[in-house]
């Protein structure tokens, strides 16, 4: 059984290094930090975990290969691996096109863009040269690392949709799906399978982390109000698939996009989250998170991963997780 927080790169660095030592602590074995736009920068914050850290993994919770040159990736998985002892996981997605639109950035082909960046990410690290004429890549035969890299740094897709779950199962060493809600794991299956049935064996077993959102506290009010802080700013980006599986349309979240986004009245924009839309992840304490996940350890679920946010004491919140690792190892 596996383990595994992810955090927002939303925080201080200070609470980064106290977050990762209290996660190695109580027996995690992974700890990924996101690097979305215009926060904190993942890039320098786990340099600075390597150093504060022996034991647990560390990664990006994700990378996309549309604000970071893929070359770039490449070099920066190789130093990450070099500075930490080859605890490093890479996490790539395609990112969130509402997002990247901030910036003037139309994703187009996602599926070549993965597909390409995991090709030339590999060859790179096994010291070859990336020549690629493709897509979405365009490289000369001058593309190589001109230093030794460890390994190849183990591959993890954020996967939504059916084609990049498809996609994660064919190519990547491990998956990375937001599971909205915790159920959701029954739903991915099918379509990590499709991909794993072309899946070459030297790539070995994939390594597939049940990503649930959670928010615990001793305080349950606290801890829910967290949840539907995080729920009012990304809900309206989350897509058909998952608003559908909660019963949910486009429109549900329209107010709750108006409060946030025009309004800027964030307090409005958390009243207005309902119980069906906090279904997407799970509040309470370490009892309410156990319960949840049962079914899915059940039915062969062999890495829990935890995301944010966590709840109103990050701290606090790892510490009670501590709990739910120790039922289920």
């Amino acid at each position: 059984m596996r383990f595994s927080l992810r955090l927002n790169n939303d925080l201080p660095l200070a609470d980064y290094i106290a977050l990762a030592r209290a996660a190695e602590e109580v027996g995690f074995d992974q700890f990924w930090v996101s690097n979305d736009l215009f926060l904190r920068s993942a890039l320098a914050i786990l340099p600075a975990l390597a150093v504060a850290t022996e034991r647990i993994e560390l990664g990006t919770g994700i990378l996309n290969p549309y604000t970071l040159h893929p070359g770039e990736i490449a070099m920066f998985a190789a130093t990450m691996d070099e500075l930490s002892g080859s605890r490093f996981n890479l996490g790539l997605a395609a990112g969130a096109g509402e997002f990247l639109k901030w910036v003037g950035i139309e994703q187009g082909a996602t599926l070549p863009a993965l597909r390409e960046t995991i090709e030339v990410m590999r060859g790179l690290q096994a010291g070859e040269r990336a020549a690629i004429d493709g897509r979405f890549l365009h490289w000369s035969s001058e593309a190589y690392l001109r230093f030794a890299a460890p390994r190849c740094t183990p591959i993890y897709i954020g996967a939504m949709g059916p084609k990049m779950l498809a996609l994660t199962g064919e190519l990547a060493d491990g998956a990375l799906p937001l599971l909205f809600p915790p159920e959701h794991y029954f739903g991915v299956l099918p379509y990590l399978q499709k991909g794993i049935a072309q899946r070459k064996p030297d790539l070995g077993e994939l390594d597939l982390a049940a990503c649930i959102w959670v928010s615990l506290a001793d305080d349950r009010a606290a801890a829910r109000r967290v949840l539907a802080q995080k729920i009012a700013y990304y809900g309206h980006a989350l897509g058909p698939l998952i608003w559908d599986r909660l019963g949910l349309v486009k429109e549900d979240f329209a107010p709750i996009e108006q409060a946030m986004m025009v309004e800027r009245d964030e307090e409005k924009a958390i009243a207005l989250v309902d119980e069906r839309m906090l279904r997407i992840g799970i509040m309470g304490d370490a009892k309410d998170v156990i319960e949840r996940l049962e079914p899915l350890v059940a039915a062969g679920a062999r890495h829990l991963s935890f995301g944010p946010p966590l709840g109103p004491d990050p701290l606090q919140a790892v510490q009670l997780l501590g709990q739910v690792v120790r039922h289920f190892a």
